[in-house]
């Protein structure tokens, strides 16, 4: 099976530029559709995509239902199949527009890379983070043991986070001479 397809290469580094340059995308939202992209052609046996016809992106998504995600092995969650589905059907609106492949492929196509309305619900839906409230976190603060100077930090530390709002990763790097206490 072959791991590359030169003009599929070629293509996709023009729509990446595309997506750069015109769209003005970061270079993570870039790397995610460069992954989707790989996940089809994986797929797909690094077929031209010259060659695409709907079967393919209809055997993808059923592909996709099944295959376990990396890190939990559980299947991939509807908001990975909806963005990897969703680059996907950008990607070939805009190769049906390019020359060489408006005679092969139609805007329609890449309706096929959808899915169903109640999946991209499912996909979109918000998800509550539980939070502690403000009296646990006084809780935490007053019964937090006071013997020595790193346990007073620590306790600094947690006001401190619950005075500003920081993130933790923020909270970590912070320095004094970023705080301005006046």
């Amino acid at each position: 099976m072959a791991k590359h397809n030169a003009a599929n290469a070629r293509i996709k580094r023009e729509y990446f530029t595309y997506l750069k340059e015109a769209q003005r995308r970061d270079e993570a939202s870039i790397d995610a559709v460069a992954k989707a992209l790989a996940r089809f052609e994986e797929a797909n046996g690094h077929k031209d995509f010259k060659t695409f016809y709907r079967a393919q992106a209809m055997a993808f998504k059923h592909k996709l239902d099944k295959q376990p995600a990396v890190r939990t092995g559980k299947p991939l969650s509807r908001a990975t199949v909806n963005s990897t589905l969703s680059a996907l059907r950008a990607f070939f609106v805009w190769l049906a527009g390019q020359p060489g492949y408006k005679s092969r492929l139609s805007y329609a196509d890449a309706d096929y890379f959808n899915l169903a309305e109640k999946d991209v619900r499912i996909a979109k839906a918000a998800r509550h983070k539980a939070f502690p409230s403000l009296d646990q976190v006084h809780y935490v603060i007053a019964t937090m043991p006071t013997g020595t100077a790193i346990e007073l930090r620590n306790r600094a530390l947690v006001a401190f986070a619950l005075l500003t709002g920081a993130r933790d990763g923020a909270l970590a790097s912070f320095r004094l001479k970023h705080i301005d206490l006046v």
